[in-house]
């Protein structure tokens, strides 16, 4: 049973869809990240950047328990754990893995900075909220030109890279995004949604969590406690 330490955002997400594509056993722990759970000293020990998703496998590669952090991390262990959505070919193991680096490093900070400013953000910034829109559509753009020639983000096969990018693409509506724009990339999507793996994934821990409107829970998110040294 693979222990999951999450919460019901898109990184947290990417790691329930790909336990349930795999079928693998998994218990989640609900880590409430508006009320501070990921700065406890049990999560840091398996999380030391803070960040939810977490997992341990007590069937390690080699026998032994293993913990990982990092979202992208862990789909590639669990990638190679199972021997399923990361192809055996060389060619096809590297454009798979360019394109969840793609989501790693620019569809997920740059959207999660266009959420920002664009709905949490205090005050409404207008330089803030253009900028990190137009990143958004740029990346769109990107993922939409890719997918007028193939069927899937890394070729002809579902892999951990469509995996880790459909759930940063569910709250378009929030990144000034018009489908109309992406007709590629909107067939696509629709496409992931469906799946069975998908939907329950998506609902993984989806009735914990709530409206950012506290103050606690804003301080917790984005307030100085993020960066105090632990």
């Amino acid at each position: 049973m693979i222990e999951v330490y999450s919460w019901a955002t898109p990184n947290g997400h990417k790691v329930h869809v790909m336990l349930e594509e795999c079928g693998l056993p998994y218990r989640v722990h609900a880590v409430d990240i508006g009320a501070g759970e990921q700065f406890a000293p049990e999560f840091l020990a398996i999380s030391p950047n803070n960040k939810i998703p977490a997992i341990v496998d007590p069937d390690g590669p080699d026998g032994q328990p293993i913990s990982l952090f990092e979202s992208g991390a862990i789909l590639v262990y669990l990638a190679g754990k199972t021997g399923r959505f990361l192809p055996e070919s060389v060619r096809g193991r590297y454009e798979t893995l360019e394109w969840l680096i793609f989501q790693m490093g620019g569809v997920g900070p740059m959207l999660g900075q266009a959420h920002h400013f664009r709905i949490y953000a205090p005050e409404k910034i207008d330089y803030a909220v253009e900028r990190y829109t137009n990143e958004a559509r740029r990346l769109y753009g990107v993922m939409n030109r890719k997918l007028a020639k193939t069927r899937y983000i890394a070729g002809d096969e579902y892999t951990i890279a469509d995996i880790a990018i459909f759930p940063w693409l569910r709250s378009w509506k929030n990144q000034g995004i018009d489908w109309n724009d992406f007709p590629h990339l909107k067939g696509w999507f629709d496409e992931i949604g469906a799946r069975p793996a998908v939907q329950r994934g998506c609902e993984v821990l989806a009735d914990r969590r709530k409206p950012i409107t506290d103050d606690k829970a804003r301080e917790m998110l984005f307030g100085a406690t993020q960066y105090r040294q632990r």
